[in-house]
């Protein structure tokens, strides 16, 4: 039976990669400190899946939740933008720190491949759409250089180590499960539910900014297809729709799929923010065989749903 670790598993994305593991017969280990993960996400699972309680920057967790592994899926992390405007210390010592020790430890215990969540922050101010990754990199956020860097120790690791690495540029990720209580909650999460309970909401800034919102299961998939494929040590690639559209024309289709009409306010932009991101997906429809076969339409309305309980 293969065996996986979930580091970060019970995170929002972590969990979704725990479930489709389970789906195919896997053996699943998980590393999370519940810092931001949350237990309840994990209970589903019951005695299916092996939990460690722990914190990537500890060699000795790092190392425990390795050993045997046959793959890692590294997805924990300080995920968030905001949050490491305020912090840029505790951002990189989680995702620079705890990253490079989740691969020194895969290399010491003989780890096949590390699939590395990457993000599309990376490409930062740049005005051109879509995002390649053959792009140069312009990070204007202590969260993007975080991400970047992990993304180059990976590469390293494969070069130096012959470490199987890959890097996935996650695009603005959104679907059930996600939580809209936290300080640095999601854009889209914090919308269904507020609409959903009928309150005034605000958006950052006039709207107008454009991202590529993708469902979750699209980067599932893309996890799935980056353990397996051939050919790509130390690549990286962007996952997303392919497909982008404003903060305000997000709102407009939440507002047709809810039937409220929630008073929208505009404030102040976030230090950090990225104004234009869409993913040019083609390099890993190519190598990966990676497709986004979820909308973001198709995902909005599973979302609406989910947060309705139906």
């Amino acid at each position: 039976m293969t065996s996986t670790l979930v580091t970060g598993g019970a995170g929002f994305i972590g969990a979704h990669l725990v479930q489709e593991l389970l789906t195919k017969g896997q053996y699943v280990r998980v590393l999370d400190n519940f810092s931001t993960g949350k237990r309840e996400r994990l209970d589903a699972f019951g005695n299916q899946i092996e939990v460690i309680e722990g914190d990537i920057r500890s060699q000795q967790s790092v190392r425990e939740a390795v050993a045997g592994v046959d793959a890692v899926l590294h997805q924990a992390a300080m995920p968030s933008v905001p949050r490491s405007v305020e912090d840029p210390i505790t951002s990189n010592d989680v995702n620079v720190g705890g990253t490079l020790n989740v691969l020194n430890a895969a290399r010491e215990a003989g780890v096949r491949r590390v699939v590395n969540a990457s993000s599309c922050s990376v490409y930062g101010a740049s005005e051109t759409i879509p995002k390649t990754e053959d792009m140069a990199p312009e990070p204007i956020s202590p969260y993007a250089v975080t991400k970047l860097t992990g993304e180059h120790y990976c590469h390293v690791f494969s070069y130096l180590y012959g470490l199987e690495t890959v890097s996935l540029r996650y695009f603005n990720v959104f679907g059930p499960g996600m939580d809209p209580s936290s300080n640095y909650a999601a854009f889209i999460s914090l919308f269904v539910e507020g609409m959903i309970a009928g309150r005034p909401l605000t958006i950052n800034g006039d709207g107008s900014i454009m991202r590529d919102f993708t469902y979750v299961q699209n980067i599932v998939d893309a996890n799935m297809r980056a353990l397996q494929a051939e050919g790509v040590s130390g690549q990286v690639f962007n996952v997303g729709c392919g497909e982008n559209c404003t903060l305000n024309e997000v709102v407009s289709v939440l507002k047709e799929l809810i039937g409220t009409d929630s008073v929208i306010s505009h404030g102040p932009e976030r230090t950090g923010d990225v104004k234009r991101s869409r993913a040019d997906v083609s390099k890993a429809c190519e190598m990966l065989g990676y497709e986004p076969r979820v909308t973001m339409r198709e995902g909005l309305e599973r979302t609406v749903l989910w947060f309705k309980g139906d």
